[in-house]
């Protein structure tokens, strides 16, 4: 399986944000979508990431009090990024290797979506359901040895 597979999937949906905004916006914003990263984009194109973990950082930085700080300030400048001819076990290896729960997909410049370990977790789980399905449906038509 590709991450183009699991992109298709999940859905191509984008949940952004800019780095002026402020971070107590982008993190309303990912509660309300219950989303754990946004991305960044600026001038049209991406300029980082932002995650449930850099808002934390932040809290713990400044006292549990993020008045005033903005995305562009804690944001991950240069994310991990993963491409769509990337295998799953290539993905799932980097996303460990990286620590990063959350990986845009980039096709060239092109944004294709984020992919989230869950994302990623569930296509594979989709897959060896199918697989599953279809062994059992191969062993359970088997010819019988008294008919050969």
């Amino acid at each position: 399986m590709q991450v183009r597979e699991i992109i298709q999937l999940k859905g191509g949906t984008l949940y952004t944000a800019t780095p002026q905004q402020s971070l107590a916006s982008a993190a309303d914003t990912m509660a309300e979508l219950d989303v754990g990263s946004l991305v960044i984009m600026d001038g049209g194109k991406m300029a980082g990431m932002l995650t449930f973990r850099e808002i934390i950082l932040a809290l713990k930085q400044h006292g549990s009090s993020v008045a005033g700080v903005t995305v562009g300030e804690v944001m991950v400048k240069d994310p991990v990024t993963a491409f769509p001819d990337m295998e799953a076990n290539d993905l799932r290896r980097l996303m460990i290797e990286k620590h990063s729960r959350y990986l845009p997909v980039l096709e060239g410049n092109m944004l294709m979506g984020v992919i989230s370990f869950l994302d990623v977790a569930k296509a594979v789980l989709e897959e060896q359901s199918f697989e599953n399905k279809m062994l059992k449906s191969y062993i359970k038509n088997w010819p019988d040895e008294a008919q050969v």
